[in-house]
C-alpha cells in the first residue's frame, strides 16, 4: 500500500525524525563512553596509587568537565591501577549525565566506580561515588547506604555527606536529613552542604533561612561552577516566590559565569514565560531543549507553543511531549527511574492510566511532598478525586512554598465541591506564584473566577 503524503504524515514524520535524533544523539554519548573506558586497560603490576593533583575531584568543579574527563582517561590509560582516579572518573560520568541531561553516561559511571572497588574494596571514594550515581538514578535507598559506608570509612568525605542529605530528602525523612545537614555543616562547611542545608530549610517553609544561606554561600563562590550552581538555587527560590524580576537576575549571573549551565537557561524560560515574554522565553526553551530533551523543558516548550494557539504550533507542542515519552524509554535504559517525571507529564499531556501507574509506583518507593502531588493530581484526572485529596493535603502540609502543589489541591477541592477550601488553595496559589505554569495559571485563574462568581 502506498502512503498518503498529507500535511498530518508530514508532521510525523518529522516527529519521527526527531525522536530518532533524540535516540541517536543519547546512543551516541553511550557509545563514546563505552569506547573511552573500555580503552583503558590494566597492564603489568603497576602499585596503586591516588589520582595526581592534575585530575582531582575539584578540578571537575572549577573548569571544562569535558576536558577533565579526557583529562582523567589520559591518566588512566598510563596509571590504570589508580582506584582514586576511576572513582574520580565515575563522578565525573555522573556529573556530565546530571548536567546535559544524558542518562546514557550512568552506565559508564558504574563500570568506572565498580573498577576503582575492584583495586581498593571499601575505598570511601567509589563508595559516595557510588551513592551518587544511585542518587542520580532516583535509588535514594542504595544511595544512603552506600553513603553510610562511605562515611564509615571516612566521615568527612564531602560527596558522602552530601549524598546522605540528598538521600534522605529524597525519601521524605525531612527531620533526619534537617539533622544530617546540620552534621555535614560542622564537619565539612562549604557550598556543597550550604546549598543542602537551605533546600532543607526551603521544604520547611523557612525561605528567609534558605535565602540567607545561599546568599552567604553565592558571596563565597569563585569557581564558575559553583557560582553556577548557587545563583541558580537563588533564582529557583525567587522564582518560587513569584519574584520573578529577581529570579532573572540571579539567572543571569549564573550564565554570565557558565553561559552553557541548562538548569539557569531554564528558569529564565519560565521567568521569561511568566512575565509575558512568551517569544523570548519560546527562543530560551528551544536551546534547552535542543541540548539536553528532559521532560520539564519539553513540556514547559509544549505549553508555550500551546499558548500561541495556531495549528502548527500545537503540532510542535505535540511533537515535544512525544519526545518526553523518548526520553522515559532512553532514561530506563541507562539504568534511571523516571516514574516521577513520568506521572506529572502524562497526567497533563499523556495517558491517565500511565500517569496513575507511574505515580503509584514512585510513592511506593518514597514518599516526599514531590510524589504525594504526583499521586495526587494522577488520581484527580482519572476522576479519583476523593482518594487524591489526602495526598494533596500531605504535599503542601510541611510549609513548603509550591505553588503548583496548591493549585492542584484546590482543582482537588473544587471537583469535590469543597468551593471555600478551593478558592483559598487557588489563591494561594497565584499568591505565591502568578506565573508558576503557562497552562496551569490560565486554569487556575479561570477556576478562581469560576468560584467566586458562583457565590
Amino acid at each position: 500500500m502506498v502512503p498518503r503524503t498529507t500535511k498530518d504524515d508530514d508532521t510525523g514524520s518529522r516527529r519521527a525524525l526527531r525522536l530518532a535524533g533524540c535516540a541517536a544523539l543519547l546512543a551516541v554519548a553511550l557509545t563514546g563512553t563505552a569506547i573511552a573506558v573500555g580503552n583503558v586497560r590494566e597492564g603489568g603490576q603497576r602499585p596503586l596509587s591516588s589520582a595526581p593533583a592534575a585530575v582531582t575531584p575539584a578540578l571537575l568543579s572549577q573548569g571544562d568537565l569535558d576536558a577533565g574527563v579526557s583529562a582523567l582517561q589520559s591518566h588512566l590509560r598510563a596509571q590504570p591501577r589508580d582506584f582514586g582516579g576511576w572513582a574520580t572518573l565515575g563522578l565525573a560520568y555522573v556529573e556530565q549525565a546530571r548536567t546535559g541531561g544524558d542518562p546514557s553516561r550512568y552506565p559508564a559511571a558504574e563500570r568506572a566506580l565498580e573498577r576503582s572497588l575492584a583495586l581498593r574494596p571499601g575505598n570511601d571514594q567509589a563508595l559516595a561515588g557510588r551513592a551518587a550515581l544511585a542518587a542520580a538514578r532516583h535509588d535514594f535507598t542504595a544511595a544512603l547506604r552506600d553513603a553510610d559506608r562511605a562515611l564509615k570509612e571516612n566521615p568527612y568525605n564531602e560527596r558522602a555527606l552530601c549524598a546522605r542529605i540528598d538521600a534522605l530528602v529524597e525519601l521524605g525523612r525531612y527531620p533526619e536529613a534537617a539533622r544530617a545537614a546540620r552534621l555535614a555543616d560542622t564537619r565539612r562547611p562549604g557550598i556543597p552542604v550550604f546549598t543542602r542545608y537551605a533546600y532543607v530549610q526551603e521544604l520547611r517553609g523557612d525561605v528567609r533561612t534558605a535565602r540567607r544561606v545561599l546568599t552567604r554561600a553565592l558571596d563565597s563562590a569563585t569557581a564558575p561552577g559553583d557560582v553556577a550552581y548557587v545563583a541558580t538555587a537563588l533564582g529557583q527560590l525567587a522564582w518560587n516566590e513569584g519574584d520573578h524580576e529577581t529570579a532573572l537576575r540571579h539567572y543571569a549571573r549564573a550564565l554570565a559565569a557558565d553561559d552553557a549551565y541548562l538548569p539557569a537557561l531554564e528558569g529564565r524560560a519560565r521567568a521569561q514565560a511568566a512575565r509575558g515574554e512568551r517569544a523570548a522565553a519560546i527562543r530560551t526553551a528551544e536551546q534547552v531543549v535542543a541540548r539536553a530533551p528532559l521532560p520539564g523543558p519539553l513540556v514547559l516548550l509544549g505549553e508555550l507553543y500551546e499558548q500561541r494557539g495556531d495549528r502548527g504550533d500545537r503540532a510542535k507542542a505535540r511533537e515535544q511531549y512525544a519526545l518526553v515519552d523518548a526520553w522515559t524509554a532512553l532514561a530506563r535504559s541507562g539504568g534511571l527511574n523516571p516514574d516521577l517525571d513520568t506521572a506529572l507529564a502524562a497526567a497533563d499531556h499523556g495517558d491517565e492510566r500511565t500517569a496513575l501507574r507511574a505515580a503509584r509506583a514512585e510513592w511506593e518507593r518514597r514518599r516526599t511532598v514531590h510524589t504525594a502531588d504526583a499521586l495526587a493530581w494522577a488520581l484527580h484526572v482519572n476522576g479519583r478525586d476523593a482518594e487524591a485529596l489526602p495526598y494533596a493535603r500531605r504535599a503542601t502540609a510541611t510549609g513548603y512554598r509550591n505553588a503548583a502543589f496548591h493549585y492542584h489541591r484546590g482543582m482537588i477541592e473544587r471537583a469535590l465541591g469543597r468551593a471555600p477550601d478551593a478558592r483559598a488553595s487557588l489563591g494561594k496559589a497565584l499568591e505565591l506564584n502568578p506565573g508558576f505554569s503557562a497552562r496551569g495559571a490560565r486554569e487556575a485563574r479561570a477556576a478562581l473566577k469560576s468560584l467566586e462568581a458562583a457565590e
